[in-house]
């Protein structure tokens, strides 16, 4: 059962990626859209997850803020290490990465992954809480391969890179969902990937796609659809287990 919902978030993907893909000049407000997802994923169900997570383990909540310190500055340190010049701020804006983009779409991709580890992980307790977890990656697998092609679009990438990365994207979870077959993770490191997970995700919201967004068509549309994406997760997560 595992493999076959993990499967499902293959085509959610893959249609998040092909909306961004066929509709490049439309592209601001899918960004727009996704920074406010990904403002809410972190807010509305990454945080409190750490957080019952870490009260669940008898963890030190100092610990997991100290992980979300350090995916939040080691993407930062990523990122300025693969952009080769020192651009001023006001010249930065002009310019596109190729390697920024692949880092950002891999970096989603690894997420991907752990989607469907924490799929397989959860139909490990029982089948309720597995069909839950299942259900909650598949509703925002759809943004995940979205996101995916507008970075390595917006940082100068090809359409066939972006391609590419997306299929890669598509197929992480279910290669996490088999994985779990061949090894259990303590929920002390799983919490400690989330923390990590959760300062790498608003870097990127906040860093990349937020600014891109508004870079070339500033809209009320865009601040809007922003706004919407933040709502859209509050919702979800609200009906969702």
């Amino acid at each position: 059962m595992a493999l076959l919902l993990s499967f499902v978030t293959v085509f959610s993907t893959l249609a998040g990626g092909t909306f961004a893909l066929r509709n490049r000049d439309r592209l601001h407000l899918a960004l727009g859209f996704s920074a406010g997802v990904i403002l809410g994923v972190v807010a509305f169900d990454l945080l409190p997850e750490v957080v019952d997570l870490s009260e669940r383990t008898h963890t030190e909540f100092r610990s997991v803020m100290i992980a979300f310190a350090v995916g939040f500055l080691a993407f930062h340190l990523v990122e300025k290490a693969l952009v080769l010049h020192h651009a001023h701020e006001h010249e930065y804006g002009a310019h596109h990465h190729p390697s920024v983009g692949l880092a950002s779409a891999m970096a989603l991709s690894g997420h991907s992954l752990a989607d469907g580890i924490g799929i397989g992980l959860a139909f490990h307790v029982n089948h309720s809480i597995g069909i839950a977890a299942a259900l909650a990656v598949i509703s925002h697998d759809f943004v995940d391969g979205l996101n995916t092609v507008s970075l390595m679009l917006v940082n100068g990438n090809t359409r066939r890179r972006a391609w590419a990365l997306l299929a890669v994207d598509a197929l992480a979870p279910a290669a996490g969902a088999g994985l779990t077959y061949l090894f259990t993770v303590p929920a002390r490191y799983m919490l400690i990937y989330l923390g990590m997970f959760t300062g790498f995700l608003l870097y990127i919201g906040a860093s990349d796609v937020l600014p891109e967004a508004h870079a070339n068509h500033p809209s009320r549309a865009t601040v809007a659809l922003t706004v919407a994406g933040a709502a859209a997760m509050f919702g979800l997560t609200a009906v969702l287990p």
